[in-house]
């Protein structure tokens, strides 16, 4: 095998890396590289500018904290104003709260009370009260002035009467008051035979003005009495009226109407009116409504003649002569009912006078009863005080002191006031001791103990005189 041919293989290719790309150097290569080497004296340098810095931060730290501090103190105070304005607030608010509330709960009762008084307004009783009617009449007789029995004159006012124009003829320029000087000194020269006729006309009117006075008064008073006693009775019946007046309010709810006298005569129809009448029941035949009649007879009425018109005149001519006639009757009855019921009235109030002078009779009795017993109690006492033998009852250990006490402060103390000595007494009788108070004690013990003997025997000595009168007699 000769020569063989050997094919060229084409060689390969290597993947051969592309050159890098010089780095730009960082900043902190740059500073590494740049930086020069720090010497041992540049660090010593920095250490005390360290500990100023650090100083000076604390300093300003402290400074902060304090002031922060002093700002939470402030916050703290003005906390506790806020919160106690907001107490006091609220405190007030309550008690306008509650104003309101009483405020309200008095408008609720004045309402009632409004209510209750308009209820009593309509409340109307029926009851007759003579006593105040009489009492009513007498004041308004006062006040019209009506006479009543005046005082009596005094015998120089009815002398100077009668002497009066005779003077006043001869002095005739004369004033009051000179004329009433004249008068005066004239008196002075009358004779007591000469008063005595003026005398004995004064108290004769004397006497029967004290006796209608005396008799006023006893009226008054037993009118007094029998008010007094009416009192009770009056209000029953006025509750019992009120207490029907209130149901029949309740029931009815609304004000009943003023009932008419049913005997009273009806006011009689004008001429118009009868005409209506008759053409009314024509035009409700023809289907007119109620408020149609009155129109179409007024219109009938104006266009009618005085010949048809003169008809209805005379018939209202007539009902009225008649409802005059009538009106005359039923005011005399009117009149007598009136005169009757006064009378009555005269005749209760007569009776109620007898009663009440009864009454006083039996008060005065009451009275003298009781003051024949008061006066017999005072006159076993002074009988009892009158008899000389009689033992007394002993001072009491106050009493007794105060006898002692009183010589020594007159010896100590001369010429001093009673009020002063009793008050030093009594001061003196306080700060005595528990010995000297039994001391006292015991001294008006042993009186009592001897009075009381004394009176045992008296009693005795009475008992034996009394059965021996009694034996005598």
């Amino acid at each position: 095998m000769g020569d063989t041919v050997v094919a060229e293989v084409p060689a390969k290719r290597g993947r051969g890396r592309r050159a890098l790309k010089e780095k730009t150097p960082s900043t902190n290569d740059a500073n590494i590289i740049i930086a020069t080497p720090i010497s041992p004296s540049s660090d010593k340098a920095q250490v005390p500018s360290k500990k100023k810095q650090d100083s000076k931060k604390q300093q300003s730290f402290e400074k902060e904290l304090l002031e922060m501090q002093e700002m939470l103190q402030q916050m703290r105070l003005e906390k506790e104003k806020t919160e106690e304005l907001l107490k006091l607030k609220d405190e007030a608010l309550k008690q306008k709260d509650e104003e309101l509330k009483n405020r309200g709960r008095e408008q609720e009762k004045l309402q009632t009370e409004l209510k209750k008084l308009q209820k009593l307004k309509e409340f109307k009783p029926t009851m007759n009260l003579p006593v105040l009617k009489d009492n009513e009449e007498k004041k308004d007789k006062k006040k019209k002035g009506c006479s009543e029995k005046k005082r009596p004159s005094p015998p120089y006012i009815l002398w100077m009467k009668d002497q009066w124009n005779e003077i006043k003829k001869a002095n005739s320029e004369a004033e009051f008051k000179e004329i009433s000087t004249m008068l005066g000194s004239k008196w002075k020269t009358v004779t007591a035979e000469e008063k005595k006729p003026y005398e004995e006309i004064y108290h004769a009117e004397k006497e029967a003005y004290l006796q209608m006075i005396a008799k006023e008064k006893r009226e008054t008073e037993a009118m007094r009495l029998l008010e007094d006693e009416q009192k009770q009775k009056t209000a029953m019946e006025l509750l019992e009226q009120y207490m029907q007046f209130k149901q029949e309010a309740e029931k009815e709810g609304k004000k009943n109407k003023k009932e008419k006298d049913p005997l009273k005569p009806k006011h009689p129809m004008s001429a118009y009116f009868l005409f209506t009448n008759d053409r009314r029941a024509a035009l409700v035949a023809e289907n007119k409504n109620f408020l149609e009649v009155p129109k179409i007879t007024a219109e009938e009425w104006k266009n009618m003649t005085e010949e048809q018109k003169r008809p209805y005149e005379e018939m209202a001519k007539k009902n009225k002569e008649k409802y005059a006639l009538e009106m005359e009757v039923y005011k005399q009855k009117k009149d007598e009912e009136a005169a009757h019921f006064m009378k009555e009235e005269e005749e209760h109030m007569k009776l109620q006078k007898q009663e009440a002078l009864q009454l006083l009779k039996k008060k005065e009795k009451t009275e003298n009863i009781i003051k024949k017993t008061k006066q017999k109690k005072k006159q076993n006492k002074d009988d009892k005080n009158s008899d000389p033998n009689r033992p007394k009852k002993p001072a009491s250990s106050f009493i007794l002191f105060s006898k002692e006490a009183k010589k020594t402060l007159h010896e100590e103390r001369p010429g001093i006031n009673t009020s002063t000595l009793n008050a030093l007494v009594s001061l003196k009788w306080k700060e005595l001791s528990v010995e000297d108070r039994q001391f006292w004690n015991g001294q008006a013990s042993k009186a009592m103990d001897a009075y009381k003997k004394e009176l045992e025997e008296y009693n005795k000595s009475i008992a034996a005189t009394a059965s021996q009168e009694l034996k005598t007699e």
